[in-house]
């Protein structure tokens, strides 16, 4: 069936924004050629798309300059005081100056140009290939432009423990600009890695990791987006698990006026598990999207997604979640939960949760709520000489708590916790 021209004409519109990257090697050339015919087949997306109903995309879209006010901060980045590899990109342009030296023990890790202009290369069996996996059966046009144009990003591929986390720094510092950043990340076997990910980017950005994690390895991600009130974000994660691997995804998000996040994992190989996390907390014209698709495709495979927001002023969550256990996927054990905390009656949690399901031998579950501060917590607390707004910022943190568990280090949880708590206090003093 042809598109509708709106998709059609979106589509081409959205390549001939981006200038064209430098040539590549022949096998990176054909996987960005491939993306572009993948885009041009499914068209731009907009909202009568399933998958976009509760989300304008216009925002991440538009063909008009985006223009995003820089926020003028002294706030140090999150993950400051992590000892780690800090890579720096400023508006989606790699700053070297910025950047520490591109060596540790256990990881190669190169300019994404630089592993696309060479000929024979490990990243031909990511880049591009967990993206079109991920095209099936729900198509993802904003990742395959990112695939198809993106010239900036890092290859990294882990062959041991890795003794530091790398840590990739987003910096905005042009109120135009409109960015797009791929990752390419390969986890060897029984290799272990840490990646963090902190900043608000550019004024529109369009992020991609796709992470192979081998047989018994181990991919630990965790993202604090920027404060930035007016940024617009789409990302992707694409993750395919080997035997007894793992994968532990966490995102914070707070402020910004359009974000959706997306995640496809998929269980290839027995015994592995996948913990897929997120809070967010945001008021006015914050609107935030979680949008995740886990496929089971193997036996005794554990996947876990939890994800909470707190609404306030008229600020819109929405999440997406879909469990899809094929036939010989026996012994599964899916979770999956949802919950907005409104704080006013202003706001609105939109959820759809889903399971698809054809083995008989699974115990998968979902779950999604909304509801408001627990009057009779809050009435405890203030009759015990703490005031109503404290009180009701103990309560949020408490209720986010539950998916920021979800990340294994706990000094890196802490670190979120203390991010979420000055954006209550910022807000109970703005």
């Amino acid at each position: 069936m042809a598109l509708p021209q709106a998709k059609t004409d979106g589509a081409e519109d959205l390549l001939a924004r981006h200038a064209a990257p430098l040539a590549g090697a022949k096998w990176a050339d054909e996987a960005r050629s491939a993306a572009a015919a993948r885009l041009r087949n499914m068209g731009a997306p907009v909202r009568r798309d399933e998958y976009w109903k509760f989300t304008n995309p216009v925002l991440l879209t538009d063909a008009n300059k985006p223009e995003t006010p820089v926020l003028d901060t002294q706030e140090s980045p999150v993950f400051e005081d992590v000892d780690a590899l800090r890579l720096t990109f400023v508006d989606g342009v790699f700053d070297p100056e910025q950047s520490d030296v591109m060596a540790l023990d256990g990881v190669e890790i190169e300019p994404l140009g630089e592993a696309l202009a060479t000929d024979i290369h490990w990243a031909k069996e990511v880049f591009g290939v967990l993206e079109t996996r991920g095209q099936t059966p729900v198509p993802r046009p904003l990742a395959a432009l990112n695939t198809a144009v993106a010239a900036a990003g890092v290859a990294i591929r882990v062959s041991g423990q890795a003794t530091r986390p790398v840590s990739i720094r987003y910096v905005h510092a042009n109120p135009h600009s409109d960015a797009v950043v791929h990752h390419a990340i390969k986890v060897e076997q029984g290799a272990a890695f840490t990646l963090l990910e902190s900043g608000a980017g550019a004024a529109r950005f369009n992020g991609c990791i796709e992470a192979e994690v081998a047989d018994g390895a181990a991919f630990h991600h965790v993202r604090s987006q920027g404060r930035d009130h007016e940024r617009k974000v789409v990302t992707h994660l694409f993750a395919r698990l080997g035997t007894q691997s793992t994968l532990k995804s966490f995102t914070l998000s707070v402020n910004g006026v359009m974000t959706r996040n997306e995640a496809v994992v998929e269980f290839t190989g027995d015994d592995a598990a996948a913990h897929v996390a997120g809070a967010a907390a945001g008021d006015g014209a914050f609107h935030h999207d979680d949008t995740v698709f886990v496929t089971h495709d193997a036996v005794n495979c554990e996947s876990r997604q939890v994800f909470k927001k707190v609404l306030r002023n008229g600020a819109v969550g929405v999440f997406q979640g879909k469990i899809l256990v094929k036939a010989d996927a026996q012994k599964t054990d899916g979770y999956q939960i949802s919950q907005g905390l409104m704080l006013d009656d202003d706001s609105q949690f939109l959820a759809k949760p889903e399971l698809e399901i054809y083995a008989d031998d699974v115990a998968c579950s979902h779950g999604s709520t909304v509801g408001s501060v627990d009057e009779d917590a809050l009435f405890y607390l203030t009759s015990r000489g703490v005031p109503r707004e404290a009180a009701e910022g103990m309560l949020v943190l408490a209720f986010l708590d539950e998916s920021i568990q979800e990340i294994e280090d706990e000094a890196l949880g802490n670190m979120i916790r203390k991010r979420l708590a000055d954006w209550i206090e910022r807000h109970r003093t703005a």
